[in-house]
């Protein structure tokens, strides 16, 4: 048993170590001098580590447009944040309530729109984003940030999230409450949501990331390069300097770093929302 524990350990610690290293060296990239990664064979590790990258690409007036435009990415970062969070807290406003909704109350059409939200499920993102890009034209949202957190306020995922981990909770529970004179807020607000912490963290993670990393959309509807997110300036940064590997991974890491960290923080509810469905019936 011990000699089968140990190579469990070293099999995931080499996996680990193979999941690791793609991370290690984009990181390590972006400590590099300029043309250092370029080297053959190329380097693992940088031999005079520098923060020039990052010091480049959050400070220094960058050509992002191939004109006479100059663009810096620290407003871009801000940009991402604000409109991450925004996105997050207004999409948990409409996702929770409605995933109880559906889960533990009764109203006319309740069966229909649940089907009807199931089957929006298995349309892809992309298919409606003409449709939306001409409605936000219409009514004059295109090159604002309401027009980018419209179409991801109400997720059908985290609906349908919320919802599979309410029925989980027993109704005589919910029951009990109506008795003693609760109202259906307070039932919400003070049953409900305690017991969906996990899932509410969990969904919470995903807009975030969600928001945080999405690229596409943000192009489609943005087209004033001060309200730029993150992705969108990054990319456009790379057109002018493709070639410049340092300073690509050191916009990586300005990526990917928040995220992590912020998954490494709240991966205890995570975990709990995912595996274990948030609540003990």
């Amino acid at each position: 048993m011990a000699v089968k524990g140990l190579v469990r350990t070293l099999a995931v610690g080499a996996l680990a170590l193979v999941t690791a290293a793609p991370l290690v060296w984009m990181v390590n990239v972006s400590l590099m001098p300029k043309g250092a990664a370029t080297t053959f064979p190329p380097p693992f590790w940088p031999d005079h580590a520098t923060l020039a990258n990052y010091r480049e690409l959050l400070f220094a007036h960058v050509d992002a447009s191939g004109g006479s435009t100059s663009y810096r990415i620290g407003p871009a970062i801000l940009n991402s944040v604000a409109l991450a969070t925004l996105a997050t807290l207004l999409g948990l406003a409409l996702t929770v309530p409605a995933g109880y909704a559906f889960a533990k109350l009764r109203f006319t059409g309740r069966a229909a729109l649940l089907q009807a939200l199931l089957a929006l499920a298995v349309v892809p993102a992309q298919v409606a984003m003409l449709p939306l890009f001409l409605m936000l034209k219409w009514v004059g949202l295109v090159n604002t940030y309401a027009g980018v957190l419209a179409p991801g306020l109400a997720g059908v995922y985290g609906v349908l999230f919320v919802r599979q981990a309410t029925l989980a909770i027993p109704d005589e529970m919910l029951d009990a409450a109506r008795v003693d004179g609760a109202s259906e807020w307070r039932i919400f607000t003070g049953i409900v949501l305690p017991l969906l912490t996990p899932v509410v963290v969990t969904l919470a993670l995903f807009t975030f990331l969600a928001s945080w990393s999405d690229f596409l959309w943000p192009l489609i509807a943005i087209t004033d390069q001060s309200l730029y997110t993150l992705p969108v300036a990054l990319a456009a940064i790379a057109r002018e300097h493709a070639r410049d590997t340092e300073l690509m991974m050191a916009g990586a890491v300005v990526t990917t770093a928040p995220v992590l960290l912020l998954f490494l923080a709240l991966q205890r509810y995570y975990f709990s929302g995912v595996l274990g469905g948030g609540v003990k019936g």
